[in-house]
């Protein structure tokens, strides 16, 4: 059976739809609600690495705190961003999922399916 980790947001609709094609896939999933258990900066980085993209694209960049923070500065490198993820986790785009070594975003949720 696979196993796979899921950065969960109950509040989220496209989260709770991973979550439930994670079920129906037969996966079995640990649920981490990353808004209360938070991954430190060398987890962030690390699921970066997986996913093969920067600090900037796993940010929800439409956020109030993004712009209220000065998070759309160029200037500001992978670890300013990635501490401000874990400062403020209601940045991280949800939901993200790993599995197998790999890792994917539920957006749309039939993206995690490649790394099952």
């Amino acid at each position: 059976m696979t196993k796979a980790v899921i950065l969960h947001n109950p509040r989220c609709s496209k989260s709770r739809e991973t979550l439930a094609l994670l079920g129906e896939q037969g996966v079995e999933i640990e649920v981490v609600e990353y808004l209360k258990d938070t991954p430190d900066a060398a987890e962030i980085a690390r699921i970066l690495s997986l996913l093969g993209m920067g600090a900037r694209e796993l940010m929800r960049t439409k956020e109030d705190e993004y712009k209220a923070l000065g998070l759309d500065n160029p200037d500001l490198d992978e670890a300013a961003l990635i501490d401000a993820m874990v400062a403020h986790p209601k940045l991280i785009e949800r939901p993200v999922v790993l599995a197998n070594g790999k890792a994917a975003i539920g957006r749309p949720p039939a993206n995690v399916l490649e790394i099952l």
